[in-house]
């Protein structure tokens, strides 16, 4: 499965075909537009580009301050890339002179040559050239006892991921396929059958076990003939893990589960007619993973934090996971691409492992964000795909934030993100308005989604120009006219459904008020209220750029306050236990009570407005309680066995 690893340049192997791709392997044209959009940065020349021989070897910097990728050669001057600490894009220095490049601090180093250390050898004394060094690595560590949850196929329903809290929050193992919804091809299937559908001369990223890197030069041909082989004539274990097949004859064949194509965002909400040969869309639901014995691929997180469903044809796999928490993420962002990747073994970074052996007919859901790691005990075949969800969005923008600052270039990433995210939240926006009801699970997924796109459209109304076009290019006219207002209205619209009775911006100004665009600094800004009538006016913090809710046309507000001295019997296990005020802690057991001061507030808020059909109305009451033990005077003894809202009256 595509994984998301941090890598400081691009890999050599060509890229796998696109999903309308020719049995011949023929270039797709459409893939190859998107691609070498892709491949592009803001500084790029006609000139340098003529000069590159490998853009595969390309070298990608980000500005710290508008998070634009750039080339290293349109931008570095001949300096060296793994020297730089912080650096800045030359419009973000133009525009604040305190932003500088900064370089790292030389390391203190020995004249001795030293060997690169190797975690596995480090832990096991095995040779590196060892083909069972993986198997051995695993005999020697400890690992949790699968815990996971075994379940059928018909079990895997719309109702189970409404009603249970835990859906698609930890793996899910399926022994059997029946009742899943899902097609596959037989199990007598071959990679020499695959690479004669598929095309020999097809080209293939392949993955070399033993450094973890991708290989040029390789064809479904040649991995064919390396697959069928005697396991003593392999000179090196291989593996592939991310041969893409949609829109081929193979794809076909493919049909993902029912529960896992009733919530793929793509499948959602991505528009079918945006979708083929002229129309590049994420093509990352059906993947042909093939693995020899001894194959290994090292803890990744998938792109996006995207979810997986995977199916063992044949063979059988040994998982190992790592649970997604706070600790365990930062864990996983300080070892992923760093230096001390190459010697020290993650799972001795974390909490806790746990191992989970799957063999041939099985399937397994794994959930966002799940870190993991993949051993091969025998030739294996397995048919899977990624897919992103409203289940927890929000952990997988924080994988994708996670992405971002450990450096994986935008080839190694879930394909036109941005682009998929607009078109949920529009969709989305469409169903609030029409008053569509949603789990609190969604809804929180829908809150995560909108602060991201916010997030975006701030970044596009005060980057430079061509950071802007950047996030422009992303946003799908075809749906989406106007992204500020969009972005904000959802925003608003899922925060008033989840219990905010505010109409305004002023949850996310408590939270971090929005600085002004160098445009506004200087000019005096018009109040909204200037465009209304004067019994219509409302404060302009209140309202969104480019969006306006609907204004209540009476606002009616009552208060009433009261404060009584009573006397409560047995309060020890009131003050012992909080908890006790839901449910009538007092107790009048005739012991001789103690003073409380009882002060209560409250406050009704009415409002009203017409609509087409008629008119609304909205009530809102809010009383507050607050109990002193004093030794003021009793007006009167008050023994009742619970604290009423209306306690004032019985005093």
């Amino acid at each position: 499965m595509t994984r998301a690893t941090r890598r400081t340049t691009r890999t050599s192997a060509p890229s796998q075909p696109g999903s309308n791709a020719p049995a011949s392997g023929a270039p797709d044209p459409a893939a190859d537009v998107i691609n070498s959009q892709e491949d592009l940065c803001p500084a790029c020349s006609v000139s340098l580009m003529r000069d590159v021989k490998d853009e595969d070897s390309e070298s990608w910097v980000r500005c710290d301050s508008c998070k634009t990728w750039y080339h290293w050669r349109c931008v570095g001057e001949n300096g060296q890339l793994d020297v730089i600490d912080k650096w800045f894009c030359g419009q973000c220095r133009a525009a604040d002179s305190r932003r500088a490049i900064t370089f790292k601090l030389p390391t203190r180093k020995s004249a001795r040559n030293r060997p690169v250390r190797d975690y596995v050898n480090l832990h096991s004394g095995t040779d590196s050239s060892d083909p069972r060094r993986w198997a051995q690595l695993l005999e020697n560590k400890t690992f949790s006892k699968d815990a996971f949850k075994k379940m059928t196929g018909s079990e895997l329903t719309q109702d189970w991921l409404d009603s249970d809290p835990t859906a698609m929050m930890e793996p899910v193992i399926i022994e059997e396929p029946d009742g899943l919804g899902m097609t596959m091809p037989s199990s007598n299937l071959t990679v020499s059958e695959i690479a004669a559908t598929l095309g020999h001369d097809t080209p293939l990223e392949v993955i070399d076990v033993s450094t973890q890197s991708s290989l040029a030069g390789w064809t479904l041909g040649k991995w064919a003939s390396y697959y069928s082989s005697e396991l003593s004539a392999r000179e090196k274990v291989r593996n592939v893990i991310s041969l893409e097949i949609s829109g081929t004859k193979l794809g076909e064949q493919v049909v993902p589960p029912k529960l896992v194509r009733d919530i793929d965002w793509v499948e959602k909400f991505w528009p079918n007619n945006r979708k083929g040969s002229s129309h590049p869309y994420p093509k990352v639901q059906l993947y042909c993973l093939m693995g020899v014995a001894g194959a290994w691929t090292d803890w990744h997180i998938d792109f996006a934090g995207s979810s997986v469903y995977y199916h063992i044809l044949r063979g059988s796999k040994t998982f190992l996971f790592i649970r997604p928490t706070a600790a365990n993420l930062a864990s996983y962002e300080r070892w992923s691409g760093s230096e001390i990747q190459s010697h020290t073994w993650l799972g001795d970074l974390v909490d806790e492992v746990t191992k989970v052996d799957l063999r041939e007919g099985n399937t397994m859901i794994i959930p966002t964000g799940w870190i993991h790691a993949v051993y091969t005990p025998q030739d294996a075949l397995v048919f899977g795909g990624n897919f992103l969800h409203s289940y927890n969005a929000a952990l997988q923008l924080k994988v994708r934030e996670i992405e971002i600052s450990t450096h994986v270039p935008k080839k190694f990433r879930f394909p036109l993100f941005s682009r998929l995210c607009w078109y949920v939240g529009e969709k989305y926006l469409r169903d609030l308005r029409s008053k569509e009801d949603f789990t609190p699970r969604v809804l929180e997924s829908i809150e995560a989604l909108s602060e991201f796109l916010v997030s975006e459209v701030r970044t596009m109304e005060r980057s430079p120009e061509t950071v802007k076009r950047d996030i422009r290019d992303q946003v799908p006219s075809d749906k989406v006219k106007d992204a500020p207002a969009l972005a904000r209205e959802l925003r608003w619209r899922v925060r008033l459904v989840g219990g905010y009775t505010s109409d305004g911006d002023h949850l996310d100004r408590a939270q971090g008020q929005e600085e002004p665009t160098p445009k506004d600094v200087g000019r005096k800004r018009k109040r909204d209220s200037e465009f209304l009538p004067s019994d219509l006016a409302i404060p302009s913090d209140s309202m969104f750029r480019n969006f306006r809710p609907k204004i209540w046309e009476t606002v009616e507000e009552e208060h009433e306050e009261s404060m009584r001295h009573l006397v409560v019997h047995d309060i020890g296990p009131l003050v012992e236990n909080l908890s006790g005020w839901k449910d009538e802690p007092l107790d009048a057991s005739g012991v001789e009570g103690r003073p409380v001061e009882a002060g209560r507030k409250r406050q009704v808020i009415l409002k009203t407005r017409k609509t087409d059909r008629g008119f609304e109305r909205q009530r809102t009451e809010r009383v507050l309680e607050r109990w002193s033990w004093d030794n003021a005077e009793a007006d009167v003894s008050y023994t009742s066995k619970g604290i009423s809202p209306t306690a004032d009256s019985q005093a």
